[in-house]
């Protein structure tokens, strides 16, 4: 296997900047009511201002999913690179906007590029980190000499008021089940649209700093534990889930079978130990990691209200890693999902903030059924 280094990385941030005063008049009143959990999300969360595909006044979508990521992957282009250099393109995200094809066709198709291998990973936070895994095995094993890899999200078209149905949530839920009302709409004020990319190469820049890809180490953990983190599935009084083509049309709506939910206890009881703890653990011995050897420690964590217990699980298992080695752009540029860990790093990256030498410690999560990746990166 040869060496890939990250050699570019790039970012789009749809439209302006929504503060959260104004987040509830873009996605809307479900019920024409205001929502009695996003207070007390946002307290938690510490997110200042998010991204989003729709027209904050008409409340229309401007983009598509595949056109933030072409967008994202276009300013990888320069005068040495373009479109129809790419030989391999992965692209992950958690909502791609058609069934069929899929997300990496339509982005092929929106940037214009001939021909390639394209291929879409999927799944939530870590679609954009097992698209990185297939480029990066795509260089390493020289089946290409180069790829792009993105990941990407538009989730503010699926969070919008009207994929709710007007008072399921609001009137069924609140008064019945309260807990499972804040699930579904807990996630409406924690996710946010964005999408990034990254260029990949066996060669590291002549004239600039590149990542050196050490690892990729992605761990699910799905067969012990249940679903956290849903949408398109029904699930009924006992935990059971039905998926969303075993009901009919009329009842997508009536049941919000849509609607993305979070089990919030269950992400509060495991998150930690599922994500960080156990893998890392692990991780350490496979790798032969040393605390000393981290220079900087990049979570794409959901919520500020979790960076402390992140913090926690480090110290379970004696890898403390100082706080003054954290980066994270969480409260400026929102909870991008699998787009995350792209933004974070094209921010990070494009500064002059690293020094050769310095590795890299990156950390993604998902609630979805409990997965898990840590990236190790070294700046040369």
């Amino acid at each position: 296997m040869q060496n890939v280094y990250i050699n570019k990385i790039s970012s789009f941030l749809p439209n302006k900047p929504i503060d959260n005063s104004e987040i509830e008049n873009v996605l809307g009143y479900i019920g024409g009511i205001r929502s009695r959990a996003k207070s007390i999300v946002l307290r938690n969360n510490g997110i200042k201002q998010r991204y989003y595909v729709l027209d904050p006044k008409t409340r229309k979508p401007l983009f598509t999913n595949y056109e933030i990521t072409a967008n994202a992957i276009k300013g990888l282009f320069d005068e040495n690179f373009l479109a129809d250099d790419i030989e391999c393109i992965a692209c992950g995200t958690t909502l791609p906007d058609f069934i069929m094809p899929n997300h990496a066709l339509m982005t092929q198709g929106e940037l214009g590029i001939k021909k390639c291998e394209a291929i879409a990973t999927s799944g939530i936070c870590l679609s954009g980190v097992t698209a990185m895994k297939y480029a990066y095995m795509s260089v390493a094993l020289s089946q290409h000499k180069n790829a792009v890899c993105s990941g990407s999200e538009a989730v503010s078209l699926h969070t919008r008021a009207e994929m709710f149905g007007q008072t399921a949530l609001i009137e069924g839920d609140v008064a019945s089940k309260p807990e499972l009302a804040f699930g579904k709409d807990f996630l409406r004020w924690m996710l946010s649209d964005g999408a990034g990319a990254m260029l990949l190469s066996p060669k590291p820049n002549k004239d600039a700093l590149s990542l050196k890809i050490k690892w990729i180490d992605i761990i699910s953990y799905a067969g012990e534990m249940p679903p956290c983190m849903t949408a398109g599935a029904h699930k009924d009084e006992v935990g059971n889930y039905t998926p969303f083509r075993h009901f009919e049309p009329l009842e997508w709506m009536e049941k919000n079978i849509f609607a993305i939910e979070q089990d919030v206890k269950l992400l509060n009881e495991n998150i930690i130990e599922y994500t960080v703890s156990k893998p890392l653990k692990e991780i350490i011995e496979k790798r032969g990691l040393k605390i000393e050897d981290i220079d900087w420690f990049l979570p794409h964590y959901s919520s500020e209200y979790f960076k402390d217990k992140v913090a926690s699980g480090l110290e379970k298992i004696d890898f403390a890693i100082p706080q003054e080695k954290w980066f994270t752009n969480l409260t400026s540029k929102g909870n991008t999902g699998s787009a995350s860990i792209y933004i974070i790093l094209d921010e990070i990256f494009n500064s002059d903030k690293l020094t050769r030498g310095e590795k890299m410690l990156c950390y993604v999560p998902e609630s979805g059924r409990f997965s898990t990746a840590f990236i190790l990166l070294e700046v040369v």
